[in-house]
Order: structure tokens, then C-alpha cells, then sequence
């Protein structure tokens, strides 16, 4: 790694995050290649500015989320990203903090259209009225507030964690973290620089309504368009 500017600064477990943050975006975004080894921990520990302990706690952190691993004599060495928890919601803070990867993006949108279609499947057919409650609710604040601002996203992927509770699957609500950073983050980057180009609270509405009524089919159909007109707006946001 080449010798980086001296941004983190701070004390305990701030300062701990400052440059795993740091660290994990220039991985996540490319500008340290997997494969690259990471010079020395005095030296990335002067480069950054922090203590020894605070750049290898940092990197404890990055090597819990597989973007590193460390061997004794070997350093520590970005690892291939199909080791990397793509999943986790601050690996996924990283990939869009810059430019992201069209890869990971199509990557998550893959994963979506895999599972939600499925999950609002299962929601159709096991949803009791707390569930339905809880996505009428989250729809109302997303019509609210909105998709350009945060309370509207957080509607958004409470919303999307309503429909995987709804499953009664615990292996399912597992991946809501997961599901409900890959929506939050995509949703804020594809506007980042104009307005989305069209309203997605009707997608969301149809899907909601075809859970409420049982219907397994049209819930299934409805989160697979949702999925798939969401990765077009991604998509389009990136070629701009």
C-alpha cells in the first residue's frame, strides 16, 4: 500500500473506526487491489497517523469482514472479494462511499431478485395482520417523507425487513440487515445527483397488496419487477 494521506485522527474506539473505515473503502473501491499486501503496520501506523494498537485493531475488524487476512511473515494481504462479506452494512457503506463497482451492484441486485421474489412468496402465504400493519405503515412514511430524504429510506428498508419477518423463516430475517443496506445504499446513490426518475412507491404498494390478499403469484411477480426496475435506475444513475 502506498504511503496514505493523514486523515484519522482521534482516541479509542473512534479513532479505532476512522481507520477501518479509511482502510476499507480504499479496498472496497479498488484503490488496494486484491491480492496487494499491506507495507508494514509501523509504517500504514505512521502513514495514518494513529498508534500501532489503533491501525491493528483496524485491521482485526477489516480481517472479521474478509476483506484482509494476516500471516506471519507474509503480512496482511487484501483477500479476492468473493471473500469479502458483501453483506455487511458497513462493507457496503464502503463499496458506495465512492464511485461503485458495477460488479457489486449487479451482484446485490442478483442476490435480491433471488431472494425477495421468494420471501414475498413465503409473506403471501404466512403473513398475519402485524405483518401487514407493519408494511402499511412503512408505505405511509415512505409516501411521506419520500426516498430523497433518510427518514423515507429508513421506511423503505423497514419496509422490505417487514416482508422477511412476514416469511417466518429465521434463516431469512437473518439476511435483513444485509438486504435492508444493500436497498438504503443503492436507493441514495442512484439519486445522489438528480431526483429518482420515477415514483418506486407503487411498486412497493402492489407488492404489499398482493401479500395482504394471499396471493402467492402476484406477490412473487410484483417484487420481481420492484427488484428489477430498482437495478434499472442503478444502472442508469451510473452511466451518467
Amino acid at each position: 500500500m502506498e504511503e496514505q494521506a493523514r486523515k484519522p485522527r482521534g482516541t479509542g474506539r473512534r479513532l479505532r473506526g476512522a481507520v477501518a473505515n479509511y482502510l476499507g473503502t480504499a479496498i472496497v473501491s479498488g484503490e488496494i487491489a486484491p491480492g496487494e499486501r499491506l507495507s508494514g503496520e509501523v509504517a500504514n501506523a505512521e502513514a495514518l497517523d494513529v498508534s500501532r494498537s489503533a491501525y491493528r485493531e483496524a485491521v482485526q475488524v477489516l480481517t472479521a469482514k474478509g476483506l484482509v487476512e494476516s500471516r506471519p511473515k507474509a503480512g496482511t494481504r487484501v483477500l479476492p472479494r468473493h471473500r469479502w462479506n458483501l453483506l455487511d452494512p458497513e462493507v457496503l457503506a464502503w463499496a458506495f462511499a465512492k464511485e461503485p463497482d458495477l460488479e457489486i451492484v449487479r451482484n446485490l441486485f442478483e442476490l435480491r431478485a433471488i431472494v425477495e421474489p421468494a420471501a414475498a412468496r413465503l409473506a403471501a402465504e404466512r403473513r398475519d395482520k402485524a405483518d401487514v400493519k407493519a408494511m402499511r405503515d412503512a408505505l405511509a412514511a415512505m409516501r411521506r417523507f419520500t426516498l430523497a430524504t433518510d427518514p423515507g429510506r429508513v421506511a423503505d428498508r423497514e419496509f422490505h425487513d417487514a416482508i422477511l419477518r412476514a416469511t417466518r423463516n429465521d434463516a431469512l430475517v437473518a439476511l435483513s440487515a444485509g438486504i435492508g443496506a444493500a436497498v438504503n445504499w443503492t436507493t441514495h446513490y442512484k439519486q445522489r445527483a438528480r431526483a429518482l426518475p420515477r415514483d418506486p412507491v407503487p411498486d412497493h404498494i402492489r407488492v404489499a397488496d398482493a401479500i395482504a390478499a394471499g396471493d402467492a403469484e402476484a406477490a412473487d411477480k410484483a417484487m420481481r419487477v420492484l427488484v428489477e426496475m430498482a437495478f434499472d435506475d442503478t444502472r442508469a444513475a451510473m452511466v451518467r
